[in-house]
């Protein structure tokens, strides 16, 4: 296995990453100190925590089904839906694949590529075999969502040997720079995260996500994991609004457009990161890591979010000129910068 061995090699400017603390400070005084306490209780309630120790794929499968409904709709619809219909579980998945069905891609990971299952047209690529597949036969949102929970399932049976939580054990310790608390975000992603991308429309961000949540509670008693959940940093479009707004970007000369590029070095996650390090989160809570990127994230998270704090997000501000909020917890240290400034404001005579 590949050790990693470099993290970000992007160098901020110190006065930019100071600018970056002033303006992140509210979002944690306002974050939950039961952040972890939450988590796990979350995991034990569905089963991950007691899944882990007996090294048992199927409730792991299961919990991430939930997650993976979040593509490309507002998270209460997604789970409204996932409520209603149900979503794919690793038993029934597992059975279906066990009776060797006839179409090719369906014989293992490597061969699952391009389905192009379409639910409302009700096609796919290999129609002589449609009739007999089972994988239209999940009640889910759209066709993608089906195909990711079969890929996701065939990753683990065959990617994984059906051992999900040896798999990480093993792709952590490639990542381990010597010690649990030399994890950067940028190995993390290399390690675990690139590799899990196979899974079919499942992206970057969504499995940083789900992986922090995992590893920060899956198993208190795994210290690796924890330095790692720890330090996965997942980039939504708030996220990334933030930090434009607040000058943050500009300030640490890293102005992109959001996508690929906050994932980049200099880009949102290793800010967030090298803001993470000047900030012990012990101070939040004692059971806190010291270093606590994951925990920085989910504050500017929560800040922006219009179903949380509801402060800095493009329903609450008008993008094509500065923030106009007069009570922002931020105050004067914002930059205000307009996140869209191309498209003019034009008021009328």
């Amino acid at each position: 296995m590949r050790k990693l061995t470099k993290p970000s090699t992007f160098s901020f400017d110190p006065v930019g990453l100071d600018h970056a603390r002033k303006v992140i400070e509210p979002a944690l005084f306002w974050a939950p100190r039961s952040f972890l306490d939450d988590l796990r209780a979350n995991l034990a309630l569905n089963g991950v925590q007691a899944a882990v120790a007996r090294r048992d794929p199927g409730p792991i499968f299961d919990w991430l089904q939930r997650l993976i409904q979040l593509q490309g709709i507002s998270d209460s619809v997604a789970f409204a839906y996932a409520d209603r219909h149900g979503t794919a579980t690793w038993a029934d998945l597992i059975a279906s694949l066990a009776v060797d069905p006839s179409c090719p891609k369906l014989q293992g990971h490597r061969h699952f590529n391009r389905c192009g299952y379409r639910k409302s047209a009700g096609t796919c690529a290999e129609p002589a075999h449609l009739s007999r597949c089972p994988l239209p036969v999940l009640h889910l949102r759209k066709g993608a969502l089906n195909q990711a929970s079969y890929s996701l399932a065939l990753f683990i049976r065959d990617m994984c040997a059906g051992d999900v939580v040896g798999w990480l054990d093993a792709q952590l310790a490639g990542a381990d720079l010597g010690a649990a608390a030399t994890y950067t975000a940028s190995g993390l992603r290399a390690a675990v995260v690139a590799p899990l991308t196979a899974v079919h429309g499942v992206g970057a961000k969504l499995w940083s996500m789900a992986l922090a949540d995992l590893l920060l509670a899956g198993d208190p008693g795994r210290p690796r994991w924890v330095a790692a959940g720890a330090r996965m940093i997942a980039i939504d479009t708030l996220v990334h609004g933030f930090l434009h707004r607040t000058g943050t970007l500009r300030r640490c000369r890293s102005e992109h457009v959001y996508g690929p590029a906050c994932y980049a070095d200099g880009g949102c996650a290793d800010i967030i990161e090298a803001v993470a390090v000047k900030i012990d989160a012990r101070e939040f809570n004692p059971d806190f890591p010291a270093t606590f990127p994951r925990f920085v994230q989910h504050a500017i998270w929560r800040f922006c979010a219009a179903g949380v704090l509801d402060i800095c997000n493009g329903v609450r501000i008008d993008d094509r000129a500065p923030c106009r909020q007069r009570l922002c917890p931020t105050g004067p240290n914002c930059d205000r910068l307009p996140l869209r400034p191309e498209k003019v404001l034009v008021t009328q005579p």
